[in-house]
């Protein structure tokens, strides 16, 4: 595979080129009934351009019979001899070749719809392996128009590179040698110098039309990308009353894709035209030509009559020639940024010989770490501390001291600039990512679940997993009562992002599919930050049941959920201001009993603005109440 990535350009312009870089698709290993398809296709695509040539000569044959002049005696049966039996050969000969045409196509459709399937795989594998840092960086709406257009693309440039262009040259040589054989090399210069012309029209034509083209392509993402992000983006669009302006924005682009668009019809008219001008010629000429031999009584009617049907057929697969080339060249167009996404370079990759991670205790080690996502920005100033086996570490500090970044270096979403990150002694890239990954458990902050039923949601953890085991995760994470009153129960759908579910469920969702997962080592990365007193509370029992005896690297905004960690780390701007126990930080007085004493008062402030609210509402309820 990864051989195969080298060999494909964004700048393959050539469309031989082009053949030879999907050929390892079309003429995949291994697979040999689809080679035999291909070897069996190309056999049927042969015979069907030497059964097309009968057409013509049927046609002739048929037309001297009507003025008495055939003479095919020893050349066809005598049962053919007849005008009538000579006009239905000359449309047998049309159902034939369209027999074979269309079982060509039939056999090829797999290997086609087989590359189309490989090359989509390839990218969509590749795109998981490319790092966080490219994909916070792209936009989702644009990313599935590259992928569905380059598909599409590709699925052009296979079909018609092998089912068109080689045939359609074969052809025009066949055709070629049949007037020079037949009716002197003035005929076959006529025919030369008609294709020549039309061929260099086209390709300068459809050169031209590719920056149309790629101009429409720019439009078409650019709207999809609007459209997708407003979408995703529908409640804030609604909080804050921009519908207008989403369809503003999102109308510009359309507007640029309209004009692009209507230049690529507009040109096409042109290219159509200019094709049918310099065809016309060609046959106008070559038909004087023949009419002037009929009248001299060195042709037939039924030469002309064949001279014309040739250049009919030849009409075909020369319209073929450029919508081939067009179609090529576009489709070398929608599939360049494909292919540019290809030649991505995933920033995250296994070391050469990378061993699964092996798991003893789970023990963790941040040493001398140093980050930074712009090196002019450091985040992390070496940091050193373990978290031991079985124990709880949190990590709090003021926002973007670096905490979440922490988290991510552990999944080797990025690799440290210096320093180690270990688990049991192993350095994280050292080890497989997916060894790795499989091993740690995470419960995010910003919850998001696939548009699919709880229990899917659930079952990701361990997709092998059974019901009971999904019911009893379920359990665990307090959210089974709440499964069980719903009317579809396990099989509810949780809608886009889990936006059906508030805040509070979809933390249990994602708290008991890392207890499904059942991992050594488990991060909370700010797992309750956004939910109100009471339904932290709840989450953070679920998740000291979850924690229980295992390595646990906690992730804080929150300080009254790591009270009973057994060390807290204090970060300040990326360093390690203070650790030790909750009460040692407090007795310590420094910036984690700041922040302590700041999260307390706004919290015991909430608290009695709650009671203020709840007496309110019962001073109402008896002041309303009947007397009795």
């Amino acid at each position: 595979m990864a051989d195969r990535k080298k060999t494909i350009s964004a700048d393959s312009s050539n469309p031989l080129q082009t053949i030879i870089n999907l050929w390892p698709y079309m003429w995949p290993a291994g697979r040999f009934d689809l080679k035999m398809r291909v070897v069996w296709a190309s056999v049927y695509l042969l015979i069907s351009k030497f059964v097309l040539l009968l057409v013509p000569y049927f046609f002739k044959w048929s037309i001297d019979a009507l003025n008495g002049k055939v003479d095919m005696a020893g050349i066809l049966p005598t049962f053919m001899l007849g005008a009538i039996a000579l006009v239905i050969a000359t449309n047998i000969t049309r159902l034939i070749q369209l027999g074979f045409n269309q079982l060509r196509d039939a056999l090829f459709a797999s290997v086609g719809q087989h590359a189309v399937r490989q090359l989509a795989f390839r990218t969509f594998v590749h795109m998981h392996q490319l790092s966080l840092r490219f994909h916070l960086e792209r936009k989702t709406g644009g990313l599935s128009r590259i992928i569905e257009r380059g598909t599409k693309g590709i699925e052009t440039i296979v079909r018609f590179t092998i089912l068109n262009t080689i045939p359609t040259f074969v052809e025009f040589l066949l055709t070629a040698l049949i007037f020079w054989r037949g009716y002197g090399f003035s005929y076959l210069a006529i025919t030369a110098v008609t294709v020549w012309l039309y061929i260099w029209f086209t390709v300068r034509a459809s050169d031209w039309r590719i920056s149309i083209r790629r101009s429409m392509n720019e439009s078409d993402t650019d709207a999809n990308t609007k459209a997708i992000d407003s979408l995703l983006n529908f409640e804030t669009v609604k909080y804050f009353g921009n519908e207008e302006m989403e369809a503003k924005r999102f109308d510009s682009s359309m507007a640029r894709y309209e004009k692009a668009a209507t230049d690529v019809w507009t040109s096409l008219g042109w290219l159509n035209f200019g094709q049918g001008v310099i065809f016309g010629l060609g046959t106008t000429v070559m038909l004087v030509f023949s009419a002037y031999a009929v009248l001299a009584g060195k042709q037939t009617v039924g030469d002309f009559v064949f001279i014309n049907s040739m250049l009919l057929q030849l009409s075909v697969p020369l319209n073929f020639i450029g919508f081939v080339y067009r179609e090529i060249r576009q489709g070398l167009t929608d599939i360049e940024e494909m292919f540019g996404l290809l030649e991505v370079e995933p920033e995250v990759v296994d070391a050469p010989g990378a061993q699964a991670l092996a798991i003893s205790q789970g023990a963790i080690a941040f040493k001398d770490v140093h980050f930074a996502y712009d090196p002019a920005r450091p985040i992390l100033k070496g940091i050193s501390f373990e978290v031991p086996a079985g124990k709880t570490v949190a990590v709090v500090g003021p926002s973007g001291a670096g905490k979440s970044t922490m988290s991510r270096l552990l999944y080797r979403f990025y690799d440290v600039q210096s320093g180690s990150i270990t688990i049991d002694g192993q350095d994280v890239r050292s080890v497989t990512q997916k060894s790795l990954r499989s091993a740690i458990g995470m419960v995010p902050q910003d919850t998001v679940l696939f548009n699919d039923t709880i229990a899917y949601n659930i079952r990701y953890g361990r997709p092998g997993a059974d019901d009971a085991a999904v019911m009893a995760a379920a359990e665990i994470a307090q959210i089974g009562h709440f499964i069980e009153m719903l009317p579809e129960g396990f099989d509810t759908k949780v809608g886009e992002r889990g936006l059906k579910l508030s805040g509070g469920e979809k933390q249990r969702v994602a708290i008991a599919r890392t207890v499904l997962k059942s991992p050594p080592v488990l991060i909370l990365d700010e797992a309750t930050s956004a939910l109100d007193t009471t339904t932290e509370r709840d989450i953070q029992a679920a998740l000291d049941v979850v924690s229980k005896n295992r390595t646990t690297l906690v992730i804080a905004h929150r300080l009254s959920t790591v009270i009973g960690a057994d060390e807290i780390i204090v970060l300040k701007s990326g360093e390690i201001a203070e650790r030790g126990t909750h009460a040692a930080l407090l007795e310590r007085n420094g910036l984690y009993a700041s922040m302590w004493n700041r999260q307390r008062e706004a919290t015991q402030a909430e608290e009695h603005l709650k009671q203020v609210r709840e007496s309110d509402d019962l001073g109402v309820v008896t002041r309303l109440a009947p007397a009795t």
